[in-house]
């Protein structure tokens, strides 16, 4: 008998429970405030990807601010389940 061995090329993803929340235009085009979303994203800048598949989010990641846990931070930022996750488009003022 051989061992029974795991997939090692493709792993079965782990998926994240991730809490969303969208302001301006990503409120606009996602049509929502805020959601919890499961996703396989291990980085900030792997889940605006996704994001922009799902909902069409046309900023580049250079016009956009990425937030966690209420701070600011770089888009390879390693996400957690759990985390709360915010993209703050640019902001006029005067």
């Amino acid at each position: 008998m051989h061992p029974i061995q795991k997939d090692s090329v493709n792993p079965p993803a782990t998926l994240l429970s991730l809490q969303l929340q969208y302001f301006a235009i990503f409120r606009e085009q996602a049509g929502k405030r805020s959601e919890v979303l499961l996703s396989s994203a291990t980085t900030a800048a792997e889940l605006y990807a996704e994001l922009q598949q799902r909902y069409g989010f046309e900023l580049t990641t250079s016009q956009t601010k990425a937030a966690i846990n209420n701070e600011f931070c770089d888009w390879d930022r390693q996400l957690k389940s759990g985390d709360a996750v915010a993209f703050i488009p640019p902001v006029a003022g005067g």
